[in-house]
């Protein structure tokens, strides 16, 4: 299972590893460590497995409309051309 150059052994008993784990909800970075891979690996193989999407973990505070859709009624045009 492995590509010539392309890191490690993806062997039987990792993925089955990895899919346990990924289903119990373990962190990538998590189960790259208990397999010997980065993160990154992880995600790769996972997708390649085609494993359920998961959420992201960053949490990001919530927008105001203002925020979202600034006013820009006060700002003026420089360009001489108009």
């Amino acid at each position: 299972m492995r590509n010539e150059g392309q890191g490690r052994d993806w062997t039987d008993d990792v993925i089955a590893t990895l899919r346990h784990l990924w289903k119990e909800g373990h962190s990538t970075a998590g189960i790259g460590r208990r397999v010997g891979v980065s993160k990154n690996a992880i995600v790769g193989k996972a997708h390649r497995l085609d494993l359920p999407r998961r959420p992201s973990p960053i949490v990001r505070p919530e927008r105001t409309p203002r925020e979202l859709s600034p006013d820009r009624s006060g700002l003026v045009c420089l360009d001489s051309r108009s």
